[in-house]
């Protein structure tokens, strides 16, 4: 999301920008990662598991995206974000081989970046 006007043709984006999404935006939203992580089991109302996590970054890491610091507030909660504890089980169970795991510290790593 933006509130920038839209260009004419495209939003363009550098190279290094564009190679951030590699591994995020491939994701089918089968929730094989959701429904083999112990955390979403049990805390499934409210933590958002890793399939919504993945999504998440995605937006997060898009250079064309404007709403990095709403996204960040969200997601700024000891049961949304932070009951992932890096089983690995979403990596394993990928059909595509993405690793939600690692976007989620991704979204970990932005959230202590801006409170330092």
């Amino acid at each position: 999301q933006t509130d920038t006007p839209a260009p004419e043709k495209e939003w363009r984006q550098s190279e290094e920008d564009r190679s951030k999404l590699d591994g995020l935006y491939e994701c089918i939203l089968c929730a094989c990662c959701s429904t083999a992580c112990p955390s979403y089991w049990w805390n499934s109302e409210k933590y958002l598991g890793p399939a919504a996590l993945l999504q998440a970054y995605r937006w997060i890491e898009d250079s064309r995206d404007e709403m990095t610091g709403d996204r960040l507030d969200d997601l700024n909660d000891p049961f949304k974000l932070y009951r992932c504890h890096t089983i690995m089980n979403c990596a394993q169970v990928c059909p595509k081989d993405l690793n939600p795991a690692e976007a989620i510290a991704g979204i970990k790593r932005h959230l202590a970046e801006r409170e330092a």
